[in-house]
């Protein structure tokens, strides 16, 4: 009896390789912010149709920034998403951030300030809770510690001016930049906001650490402090 024929590879076989086409033909920049996550899903999960879990992962986020920024347990209570879909998310996030972060790693900040805002933002921004972070700097304004100090609900965070310019001491740092995010996205600085830098960058002139700034990053863009005038 001769063999039976082989059962035709799935639909979605075709289209995977369609897709794998356009990548490696240089038509990234084409393809929908779907076709990007079903086929980044589709190495992770390779027997499945990932584009309605690509579809409705976008529909849960609202933005490819924000799908790969979620955090894990956020991503796990989607169905279909085990630990390896949700990890090749997590890897594409840890390397951009990773490759933002290299443009600025060995430099002064000051004179890479661009490249440090499109780390923030890209870090920062789609966060759904308030974090406040300290930037540490050395004497040649390079980064020598990156901390997160407090993280809040939706709407607040607290610093606290005494263990920010502690840990500088303990750094022996020679300056600080101070970030956090507006989960509302609107990155204006509340009255709160300007107080606390204030009340930190006098505490640390006493001691002779300078305050470059304090970024606020939003959904909608950030503001500098000491571009607004305000330290």
């Amino acid at each position: 009896m001769a063999d039976a024929p082989d059962a035709p590879a799935p639909d979605h076989a075709g289209h995977r390789a369609r897709l794998r086409a356009r990548l490696l033909g240089g038509d990234a920049d084409g393809m929908a912010d779907y076709e990007l996550v079903e086929y980044l899903l589709a190495l992770a999960i390779p027997r499945r149709d990932t584009k309605p879990l690509a579809k409705a992962l976008l529909r849960e986020f609202g933005s490819l920034a924000q799908l790969v920024a979620a955090d894990p347990e956020s991503l796990r209570r989607v169905p279909g998403m085990g630990d390896t879909a949700v990890a090749a998310l997590k890897i594409v996030q840890a390397t951009s951030l990773r490759m933002l972060k290299g443009e600025f790693r060995d430099k002064p900040l000051l004179s890479s300030w661009d490249a440090l805002l499109d780390w923030l933002r890209a870090d920062m921004a789609p966060i759904e809770v308030e974090r406040v972070r300290v930037l540490y700097l050395n004497s040649r304004n390079m980064l020598i510690r990156d901390e997160l100090v407090s993280e809040g609900s939706i709407d607040q965070s607290a610093i606290y001016v005494r263990e920010v310019v502690k840990r500088a001491l303990e750094l022996g740092a020679a300056a600080l930049i101070l970030v956090h995010n507006h989960p509302s996205g609107n990155p204006e600085p509340s009255r709160q906001d300007i107080a606390i830098t204030r009340d930190i960058a006098e505490a640390a002139a006493r001691l002779g650490i300078a305050v470059h700034d304090h970024i606020i990053i939003g959904g909608t863009g950030y503001r500098s402090l000491r571009a607004l005038g305000l330290l």
